[in-house]
């Protein structure tokens, strides 16, 4: 499998001009061989995201969920990239939920969408205003935000006839998720790649799973895509995820790469070397002394 991936990903070594026209959401890319080994790479480890967890099912639609982020603007720029050189045989359909949060600039997505020649749907559903009557005064807004987005996601999704939902989580989202779970739900969890939803009828999917989050804010950066802050869990002070990831912003200072290897660990779990009973079949460990004789076990009386 990762020598087809590594062959696919080579046939993306070619000049635009060599496969026709480049997709208009690579309009205006630097030229510069640093920008085309980030976006070479960005492309090869989707793929291998996409491989790896098995994403694709034939006649496929796929709901690539778009924030604004420099993010999600990344997973709509590499998904189409694939697509366009033949190496994804999905639909592709690209939705903004607009959640009615104040200032939120309404115009700015739709005109890029449409200028860069992108399908999509824009959808408006106020899930502001219920976040800001049902949690208290000091409480973060994230949990009750994102199960608000994400059942309109799903109904969305089964409007257009999509198999698929999917989101722009990277790398360093599935580590930071990680060690929440670890230091504040007291459980070894993190955002799978790949997912069914609890209804049965929608993946959920994450194909930026490989990729870290330094090169979506280098990508987006590059190609001066108008990102889109988020005014409402953004402003917020003291979140988990800004401890979590202020926690492995010094790590990776001290150690470079320490972020990688974390996530390698993620990927090559042992249940044996692990003391949770519900992994691991403990009983069944028993030795076979059948073929022991007498003086072979030790006396520990000293007789």
């Amino acid at each position: 499998m990762r020598d087809d991936i590594a062959s696919e990903a080579e046939a993306l070594d070619v000049s635009d001009d060599a496969v026709g026209e480049i997709h208009p959401l690579f309009r205006g890319a630097p030229s510069s061989t640093e920008f085309r080994k980030l976006r070479k790479r960005l492309v090869r480890e989707t793929r291998a995201a996409i491989e790896t967890y098995d994403m694709i099912r034939p006649g496929d639609r796929w709901l690539v969920c778009l924030s604004g982020g420099k993010d999600s603007y990344t997973l709509l720029a590499v998904l189409h990239e694939l697509k366009w050189r033949g190496l994804l045989p999905v639909d592709l359909l690209a939705c903004n939920l607009d959640q009615g949060q104040p200032g939120f600039p309404a115009t700015v997505l739709p005109e890029f969408l449409t200028d860069r020649q992108v399908a999509h749907r824009i959808e408006y559903q106020d899930t502001y205003s219920i976040v800001k009557e049902k949690v208290p005064e000091g409480r973060t807004y994230c949990s009750l935000c994102s199960r608000l987005r994400r059942g309109n996601l799903y109904r969305i999704a089964r409007e257009e006839g999509c198999t698929a939902v999917v989101l722009g989580h990277h790398r360093d989202d599935i580590l930071e998720t990680f060690f929440m779970n670890l230091f504040h739900g007291g459980r070894l969890a993190s955002m799978p790649p790949k997912l069914l939803n609890e209804d049965g009828d929608l993946n959920v999917l994450r194909p930026l799973a490989f990729v870290a989050e330094a090169d979506c804010e280098r990508f987006a950066r590059a190609m001066n895509y108008p990102v889109i802050p988020c005014d409402l869990c953004g402003s917020q002070e003291g979140l988990q995820r800004m401890q979590v990831k202020k926690l492995l912003d010094e790590w990776e200072s001290r150690s470079p790469g320490r972020r990688q290897v974390m996530f390698r660990a993620l990927t090559n779990v042992r249940p044996s070397h692990l003391p949770d009973p519900n992994l691991f079949d403990f009983t069944a460990l028993m030795p076979d002394t059948s073929n022991f004789t007498e003086k072979q076990v030790p006396d520990l009386r000293g007789h």
